[in-house]
């Protein structure tokens, strides 16, 4: 079974090197990248559904914040795992973030390799049918 993620990230650049990271982690992985908010949520509600959606929170239109409360507002699609992906450091948002309904918020690593690895261990999760423990992970190995 393939394992599918998408990413929702309005920086091209972002989206390029998540996609060659995760090309290099297993080049069998589904992955969708997408530039926006509403992309995002038409794709779900074609019944695209990944096994993890990473979602930027400084989006054009609707932001990240609306999204992730829209896609837990709807029964069919609370069940993804939602790990918010932000610039931003600022505690608050982590908070917001698990108040929301994300599994987990993740500060943009500065460097390729601390994304790969961080990439890495989410993959490896999902392989193992684990995306109860992301937070843990993500946390442990962001630390």
């Amino acid at each position: 079974m393939s394992i599918q993620i998408f990413l929702t990230d309005d920086d091209k650049d972002d989206r390029e090197l998540f996609g060659e990271a995760l090309a290099e982690i297993d080049d069998s992985i589904i992955f969708t990248a997408l530039p926006d908010a509403a992309a995002t949520l038409k794709e779900l509600e074609l019944g695209h559904i990944p096994d993890v959606l990473i979602l930027d929170v400084n989006l054009p239109v609707i932001s990240g914040w609306e999204c992730l409360s829209r896609i837990k507002s709807k029964e069919h699609l609370k069940h993804i795992p939602v790990i918010i992906f932000s610039t931003s450091s600022f505690g608050q948002d982590e908070q917001t973030a698990r108040q929301r309904g994300a599994c987990c918020f993740i500060t943009k690593p500065h460097s390729y390799s601390r994304l790969r690895d961080l990439l890495a261990t989410i993959v490896d999760l999902l392989r193992r049918k684990q995306p109860e423990k992301l937070s843990q992970a993500i946390h442990y190995t962001r630390g």
